[in-house]
């Protein structure tokens, strides 16, 4: 412990009661969550087995992981577990699936998932062309976050409407019920609801989680507080590390108060304040704190910093977005070859992803290698889902999301005509669909010739699922080659490579399903494993790693949790940052959040870039700047150049355009 400053150690250190460390941007929070791990098991004597840390995302717990591994021997942290929230809601329904109303084996829906179930009840109602079946599931989602049953939302419902998407909730978790499924936001409400209806499952529980460490508490939504405070009980034997000046998740359910709900549930509440930053310059920070003074705050900090004063950040003003990535451009380039920086050591922030496309084209035609977060993820992929799917009928034959995904693929000739008569019988009987095709019944809705399709399909499935119990690889990579999956691949691709290409895709999934169950999950369930793909495919989705040296393009909300020595806040117009829809709803303290988030990313050098208009639905637009440039203090800025772009400046950015020129003549 000796590096940590004085209030790091206080926080690592303090055990009597409740304890909240308001953590500042690059304050250092990761660091006294791993130290106070170590603390509680070198001094305090606790078995790690009894030590639970949860954060909101993979890569984050791996992190932790990697830290605390770093601190101490695997010996000694046999049995620590660290993992997401949703990890843990996944292990205590696994653990107890009956008292929560689910069977062994129950399946995990992500978001497309839920997305095709809510379209099958959706259609043909008379409303259907008023209801997105994506913004009914974003508010059934909000629901579930906000520990509202159908029943609950039938009352609270205000008018005709939420009274039908109330009913179309109460739709869905019949249907979630009857697949013996759960979908992602379950994870969470179900654990609670299981808690609440046995007091007897939650000691168990609280005699296995002794003491509690969550990161990132300001984005809790009301379901990961109450399972926080059903987990701790009365003694609240937890550390919670925040930050309500990064708080920007709100339009997925996340409540910074809650933060201050801690302080009235414990009144014996400890509250730490890091506020030393070990990342930006004091220039930076001075900008960050000028810009969130704005809001107002429940707890009041500053942050502060030993590296020096730094470059003074700056700002340009552009003609239009083309001219504004075209200076970017030019910037990079120069810090580039002017000043040997790192293409990786330089980061372009945007608040929305429809800002990144000039950029891409500028950065494109200069020859500068980038990386926009937020591509397609290795589970996204037509064929990855595809495979997912089958392995999900293997594990849970009531997964009728998965049935209706690959009844089909590749090509059995069961139409549309035939799945509907199948749905309609097997909701009257209460089977699932897969068992629907086996029903004796069913003679009296479709012909032999359609019956023998389904049945041949159903065949498929229960010949192969005897298998993947054993040897799940095995079992899978069979039923891949007996659907001839690659020949399908073919038939669709658009070229010979691209087949071979998504082809290497299933042989991927296919050999991490055999580490895992040679691994990890040696002596678990297919079913287990599935889940556990599943989750990570909802978890992982937005964090692929970028590797190499490249300049990362990403948004606002991307890049919380990074830093990089140079950062780009562009497009810092009104309707933009803050954008038109916070304008509307006057939620302008999320916005300055995020730009908070934005000025707190940057290590050395920051740069923000605006523009005098703006082409929108074919016009050209005057940009407004935005407030929270206004808000800034102005001598504290280079506006325009107005100090740094002199001659000399002038002549060293010329002198990187030339620096690529002759690069490139020598590569030809």
């Amino acid at each position: 412990m000796a590096g940590l400053n004085p209030r790091q150690l206080e926080a690592v250190r303090h055990t009597d009661s409740p304890l909240l460390v308001l953590a500042g941007a690059g304050s250092g929070k990761t660091r006294v969550i791993t130290q106070k791990i170590a603390h509680l098991i070198d001094h305090l004597g606790m078995p790690p087995r009894h030590i639970r840390a949860v954060t909101f995302t993979n890569k984050a717990a791996r992190e932790m992981r990697e830290r605390v591994s770093q601190h101490m021997k695997a010996s000694k942290t046999r049995g620590l577990a660290i993992s997401t929230f949703h990890r843990l809601g996944l292990t205590i329904l696994r653990r107890h699936p009956e008292p929560a109303g689910l069977r062994t084996g129950f399946s995990l829906l992500d978001a497309q998932d839920s997305e095709a179930l809510l379209k099958e009840h959706i259609r043909g109602r008379t409303d259907a062309d008023a209801l997105s079946p994506a913004a009914v599931q974003h508010r059934i989602s909000r629901w579930k976050n906000e520990l509202i049953d159908p029943s609950r939302a039938m009352q609270l419902a205000e008018d005709d409407f939420e009274t039908r998407l109330a009913g179309l909730y109460l739709d869905y978790e019949r249907s979630l019920r009857a697949y013996n499924a759960v979908d992602f936001d379950d994870l969470i409400l179900a654990p609670t609801r299981l808690f609440r209806a046995h007091p007897d499952r939650l000691e168990e529980w609280r005699g296995r989680i002794r003491y509690l460490l969550v990161d990132e508490y300001q984005d809790t939504n009301n379901a990961q507080y109450e399972l926080v405070r059903q987990l701790t009980g009365e003694r609240g034997a937890f550390t919670v590390v925040g930050d309500d000046d990064q708080s920007i998740y709100a339009w997925r359910g996340a409540r910074p108060e809650n933060l201050a709900r801690l302080q009235t549930d414990y009144p014996t509440l400890k509250v730490i304040m890091l506020e030393q930053n070990y990342r930006s310059s004091a220039r930076i920070l001075a900008l960050a704190n000028t810009l969130i003074a704005n809001n107002p705050h429940v707890f009041e900090k500053r942050l502060w910093s030993e590296l020096g004063p730094g470059e003074r950040p700056r700002v340009l003003r552009c003609q239009d977005e083309a001219n504004e990535a075209e200076r970017v451009a030019s910037e990079i380039l120069h810090l580039k070859f002017a000043e040997d920086t790192a293409f990786g050591d330089i980061a372009i922030l945007f608040r929305g992803n429809h800002q990144a496309r000039p950029f891409e084209k500028a950065l494109r035609e200069h020859n500068i290698p980038y990386f926009l977060s937020g591509g397609t993820s290795f589970f996204a992929r037509t064929e990855v889902k595809d495979v997912m799917a089958y392995l999900r009928l293997l594990a849970n034959p009531a997964d009728d999301a998965a049935f209706l995904r690959i009844v089909n693929t590749p090509r059995r000739e069961i139409g549309p005509t035939t799945l509907e008569r199948l749905a309609d019988h097997s909701r009257e009987r209460g089977i699932s669909l897969i068992a629907g095709c086996r029903d004796p019944g069913l003679a009296e809705h479709l012909n032999q010739r359609q019956r023998d399709r389904l049945g041949a399909f159903a065949q498929l499935i229960d010949e192969h699922r005897g298998q993947s119990v054993s040897d799940p690889m095995s079992g899978a990579r069979a039923l891949v080659e007996r659907i001839q999956y690659s020949v399908w691949l073919r038939e669709n691709a658009s070229s010979q490579a691209v087949a071979e290409r998504r082809y290497d895709n299933v042989n991927d999934l296919l050999e991490w399903l055999g580490k895992l169950h040679r691994g990890d999950f040696q002596d678990k369930a297919l079913a287990d494993m599935v889940s556990h793909l599943t989750l990570m495919d909802v978890l992982d989705r937005q964090e692929e790693d970028a590797g190499g040296d490249r300049v990362h393009l990403m948004t606002l909300h991307a890049a919380k949790g990074l830093e990089f020595p140079h950062v780009f806040l562009v497009g810092m117009e009104e309707e933009l940052l803050p954008h038109r829809v916070s304008i509307e709803e006057d939620s302008i303290e999320e916005e300055r959040r995020l730009a908070y988030v934005g000025i707190t990313r940057a290590r050395q050098a920051l740069t923000f870039t605006l523009t005098r208009r703006r082409k929108r639905y074919g016009e050209w637009i005057p940009s407004e700047p935005s407030r929270f440039l206004g808000e800034l203090p102005e001598e504290q800025l280079d506006w325009d150049g107005a100090r740094s772009d002199n001659p000399e400046h002038r002549k060293a950015r010329g002198l990187s355009h030339l620096h690529r020129l002759k690069g490139l003549l020598e590569t030809d």
